[in-house]
């Protein structure tokens, strides 16, 4: 089965609100197996309008990646991002 990758390009807006985002949503990427493979770190962009922030998470299937995102726990963090950042976000199935 493939796994499934979250690929989420942010610019965040509000640094001390976004905190509570990432606190929020730790226990729904803990309860679908979540693996962050790239957090934020150091880009170099290459084509397009590049986001200061982003972010790869594997998932042990692409059914977990989208249950996460679905999940009440992740839908609760979803609404305190949007207010303190803004995000393009989708699933990708791994190879």
């Amino acid at each position: 089965m493939p796994k499934g990758y979250w690929i989420a390009r942010v610019d965040v807006h509000d640094p001390e609100g976004y905190k509570d985002y990432v606190a929020t949503a730790k226990p729904a990427f803990e309860r679908f197996g979540a693996q962050f493979l790239a957090r934020g770190g150091a880009i170099t962009p290459l084509e397009g309008q590049a986001r200061a922030r982003n972010v790869v998470i594997e998932f042990p299937s692409m059914q977990a990646a989208v249950d996460c995102y679905n999940s009440a726990e992740y839908q609760a963090a979803a609404a305190i991002r949007q207010k303190y950042a803004t995000a393009e976000m989708v699933v990708v199935e791994g190879v």
